[in-house]
């Protein structure tokens, strides 16, 4: 086995933790992380934060690339990182260094962060963790992904046997892949940045947790195979992939790519995934639910995302079922998406589109899937919603064999640039069916079967946009 800590370059840094309390008030709380010597930062934004009344504590501010799709190829932009933890409530200073702020936005807008503008600084309050974007004249490719973790309760003993313990500096790992045993807690510090990749391939009983961080450049980030009861929980990484696994939990866990395929965070082949209070800014599919691919076969069962924020800037936010196994057929079923913003989607192939997108295909038989309490902001080129089997030569052998029981419950989109959504089946024997709409707001127009301004002769469909094609059985839009 790989001594995980042969050619380790550590830096020591100290985190600064900030308490404050007033008489009949709960703890405030703060915890920074300084960046270690010879980190890779961008001076796009000065950032600091204080418990109020208190002194302001400076926050590094990280380079990260992100994926901007032009005319003909793509462009990788300097974007910014910045993290610290709290309790409580704390004050936030941006400072632009670039020039004037014309307006300042602070995303997802449904928490209603509404920042205070003074020249080239704006400030604003916390009074729970958030993981934000922070946008400045509209420019969303050259912004501040800050990311308002909650306290680390864990505390990490170095001489621990079973821990794999990285403080903060920048570390090397040999061959660029950290492989980890079974029964193993690697720790990120906060203030270390992981020069590769963590690979948990036939484990059981694993954790990765911190504030940490795995370099930008380092595709694959963490990678999780035929192992189970995983635990992934609080780190920055570029992509978080889950294969032929059960019992794997990804919580709070930030996922920012910016190369070719740069998915977030796939599921292939697995059950019993969670995905709790993540963010995703990815340069392919943030998140992807398929059956057997990339080695692992099966389908999947009970799989859900939930409290969570997704940004594509290629493709999908949400993506179910194009790859499967036509030999064996398998099942995608009971997959939960609940309580999600979407900030983002752009997508000029009209075959790839769609926010909420469920592509049958490779025999996949796809059930029970829930959509609900989904908040879909004004997002740049795509689709609301894509429900299709069909017959993708570039990625199938076969079409899907059906999709059923699928429901849409508090959906809200708020824009202009949706593209007409799409629900259509395939043939006789491969239909769509049982698909449920329950308050679809569309720009402030709840869509429903009775509602009073839809002309009689109108399917309620042409009042959403949506294209409903053949071989689609028991669509219903209701309050």
């Amino acid at each position: 086995m790989m001594n995980p800590n042969k050619n380790l370059v550590i830096i020591l840094s100290v985190c600064t933790v900030f308490l404050f309390a007033l008489p009949g008030y709960s703890q405030n709380k703060l915890v920074t992380y300084p960046a270690p010597e010879g980190a890779t930062l961008n001076n796009d934004f000065t950032i600091k934060v204080r418990i109020d009344g208190n002194d302001w504590l400076p926050i590094p501010s990280y380079l990260v690339k992100v994926d901007e799709v032009k005319a003909k190829d793509h462009s990788y932009e300097d974007a910014s990182v910045g993290y610290f933890d709290f309790s409580g409530e704390v004050e936030v200073s941006v400072t632009y260094n670039k020039g004037t702020i014309r307006n300042a936005k602070i995303r997802p807008l449904s928490y209603d962060i509404q920042p205070q503008i003074n020249g080239n600084t704006f400030t604003f309050k916390l009074d729970k963790p958030h993981n934000l974007s922070v946008e400045v004249n509209d420019d969303i490719f050259h912004n501040l992904h800050l990311f308002a973790n909650p306290v680390d309760e864990y505390k990490p003993n170095p001489k621990d046997k079973k821990l794999i313990y990285f403080g903060p500096g920048i570390h090397h790992i040999e061959n660029e892949e950290l492989i980890v045993p079974s029964g193993k807690t690697v720790y990120l510090s906060g203030g270390a940045v992981l020069m590769g990749r963590i690979n948990i391939d036939n484990a059981e009983d694993v954790k990765v947790l911190g504030r940490g961080m795995i370099y930008h450049t380092v595709k694959g980030g963490i990678r999780i195979a035929n192992s189970k009861n995983v635990l992934v929980d609080g780190v920055i990484t570029t992509q978080c992939a889950t294969g032929g696994s059960d019992n794997v939990t990804i919580r709070n866990v930030k996922s920012i790519s910016y190369y070719q395929w740069g998915d977030g965070m796939n599921v292939f082949a697995s059950n019993n995934v969670l995905f709790d209070g993540v963010f995703c800014r990815n340069s392919d599919d943030c998140t992807t639910v398929y059956g057997t691919r990339m080695g692992f076969t099966g389908g999947c069962k009970n799989i859900t995302m939930q409290n969570s924020t997704l940004w594509a800037d290629v493709a999908h936010p949400i993506f179910i079922g194009i790859h499967g196994n036509v030999d064996n057929p398998e099942i995608l079923e009971d997959l939960n998406y609940i309580n999600i913003d979407i900030l983002d989607h752009k997508e000029r192939q009209i075959d790839y589109q769609g926010c909420l997108a469920i592509n049958a295909g490779d025999e996949n038989l796809i059930r029970n899937v829930r959509f609900e309490n989904i908040r879909i902001e004004n997002f740049r080129q795509g689709q609301l919603v894509n429900l299709r089997i069909f017959f993708n030569e570039k990625y199938c052998k076969a079409p899907g064999r059906g999709i059923e029981n699928i429901l849409f419950k508090d959906i809200t989109y708020t824009g202009k640039n949706a593209e007409l959504s799409i629900i259509a089946g395939y043939n006789g024997e491969r239909k769509i069916k049982n698909i449920r709409f329950e308050n679809l707001n569309i720009n402030r127009q709840v869509i429903s079967d009775d509602m009073p301004e839809k002309p009689r002769w109108y399917k309620t469909s042409d009042i959403a946009r949506f294209f409903v094609g053949e071989h689609v059985e028991d669509l219903k839009f209701s309050k």
